[in-house]
């Protein structure tokens, strides 16, 4: 049985899901005015495992994942840059996308842009106006009234005099009560016309968090069963979303509760302080994979439980590195079944963003696949499940057994990794750029790849001459040369083969 930690139960339960067999999920997404940090790339690998577990579970998974492409911060970034507001967010959209396919996670079934559901945002406003939880203020802004709500907080765990004593409380004119937040926010005179929707209480735009129970509500329905993001989002987020949504329900008699079970990962960190743009010390994905491979980076990201802090620096990604290439090393040498090499060669790189894992290929009876399922039915505990997939290195190495190496490849591929040619994980794309001067004066990275190759497999060659020749000392010589490059040579009685150290 499945269990999930409930962040509204406060306890980890037993997941039922409302439809037998069928699960909606709703994460929240990300607001397309830059590029996006490694703070996203841990929701968006973290909600790829959680959905990935639950297809492989057996369940049909109605995934959405929504994007906000009208904000503040967005208005003000096209402003600065001297462009519409479509051009940014358009910009921005596909570079998340670039930057999701690059670390191997899934599309999302729905990715509903805000901007598509400012009807179904007006009609959820109006609702909440007609039962008394919204009003409009002197000031042409259509507020919530949260203290009409009886229910508010339960998610964050917090009265309403902590919350208003709170340092996040926004203060503003017209408002009944400080905690009271914006549905609906009149147009100003200075904002562009793109930004500017026509409502029964006047030009404006939406707020935040309307956006998500609109667009929850319309895909999923007004019940559904997961709902997910980061754990900032808690509050104010989420727990104005179950204001709006459960305030909004229809009174037909099924009036109840929003989502089932809220799900919420960890803060990334750096040097103890959550990364975010708001702080500066942010790394956008994009500069991370300059330095490591995508799959290292979704690898550090699952080796931590999707609820602990996950704490970037390079030596944390350098061993993550290392742990990876462990497990590629065992993959090298051995055969896997032939159902499992077609479809490597379907994709031989992690940017599989649109395939499904090969469940089917996993022997569930088997003992280290059982424990791996075990994890992961508890919270979904990728920690414990890739320490089984070491165990079965181990078993992989010690009997040379192709059917081990074929379950610890389909393992592998239900968190959405291993499904590369080993060798061309092991010798990488990039080279030490001080392995050699040539390689060093290239302009294209491309020709850097080719020429570090050449020159590797011409030392291999000399290599190979001077044992031929019977002098040893030179052929010790070219193998400590290309060590201290980071490259390691093996030996085999099907010749020699490289990797990088």
């Amino acid at each position: 049985m499945l269990k999930i930690y409930n962040t509204l139960a406060r306890d980890k339960q037993e997941f039922v899901p409302i439809v037998p067999g069928k699960i909606g999920m709703y994460v929240c997404g990300m607001t397309v005015y830059d590029y996006c940090h490694l703070g996203h790339a841990r929701v968006l690998v973290a909600f790829d495992m959680v959905y990935r577990w639950l297809k492989a579970s057996g369940y049909d998974v109605n995934y959405v994942r929504n994007i906000t492409d009208i904000d503040d911060k967005i208005i003000k970034r096209a402003a600065e840059n001297g462009e519409s507001i479509h051009a940014l967010t358009a910009r921005f959209i596909a570079a998340m996308h670039e930057d999701a396919d690059a670390l191997g996670v899934q599309h999302p079934d729905h990715e509903p842009c805000a901007t598509q559901y400012v009807p179904e945002m007006l009609e959820m406003i109006a609702t909440l106006e007609q039962r008394g939880l919204a009003y409009q203020a002197p000031d042409g802004d259509v507020n919530y009234a949260v203290r009409k709500f009886a229910g508010y907080g339960k998610l964050s765990g917090k009265s309403l005099e902590d919350l208003r004593a709170g340092e996040r409380v926004e203060v503003a004119e017209g408002k009944h009560d400080p905690l009271d937040f914006v549905l609906w926010k009149h147009a100003k005179a200075d904002e562009p016309e793109e930004v500017k929707w026509d409502s029964k209480w006047g030009k404006g735009r939406p707020g935040w968090h309307i956006e998500c129970s609109a667009m929850g509500s319309k895909l999923l329905g007004s019940h559904f069963d997961i709902h997910g993001g980061g754990a900032d989002l808690q509050f104010p987020h989420h727990e104005n979303e179950i204001a709006q949504s459960e305030g909004a329900q229809p009174d037909d008699g099924s009036h109840g509760q929003f989502v089932n079970y809220w799900i919420h990962n960890g803060f990334v960190r750096v040097d103890n302080e959550k990364m975010s743009k708001s702080l500066g010390n942010f790394f956008t994905i994009r500069e991370v994979l300059k330095q490591y491979d995508a799959e290292v980076v979704r690898f550090f990201i699952l080796r931590a439980h999707y609820r602990s802090p996950l704490n970037y620096s390079d030596a944390h990604l350098d061993d993550a590195k290392g742990a990876l290439t462990r497990l590629y090393t065992a993959l090298k040498s051995l055969p896997v079944r032939p159902e499992l090499v077609e479809g490597e060669r379907a994709t031989q790189s992690i940017h599989a963003s649109t395939s499904s894992a090969r469940t089917d290929l996993v022997d569930w009876s088997e003992p280290y696949a059982a424990r791996f399922k075990t994890a992961m039915d508890d919270d979904f505990n990728t920690p414990e499940a890739v320490a089984v997939l070491f165990d079965l290195v181990n078993e992989v190495n010690h009997t040379k057994s192709a059917e081990a190496a074929a379950q610890l490849k389909a393992l592998g591929d239900v968190l959405g990794l291993l499904q590369r040619d080993p060798v061309e994980f092991l010798q990488g794309r990039s080279l030490q750029a001080h392995m050699h001067e040539e390689v060093r004066a290239s302009s294209s990275a491309d020709a850097e790849v080719v020429r570090g190759e050449n020159f590797i497999n011409a030392q291999i060659e000399a290599r190979i001459a001077a044992k031929k020749a019977r002098n040893y000392a030179e052929a010790d010589r070219i193998r400590k040369e290309l060590l201290d490059a980071g490259i390691v040579l093996e030996d085999s009685a099907a010749g020699t083969t490289w990797r990088r150290a």
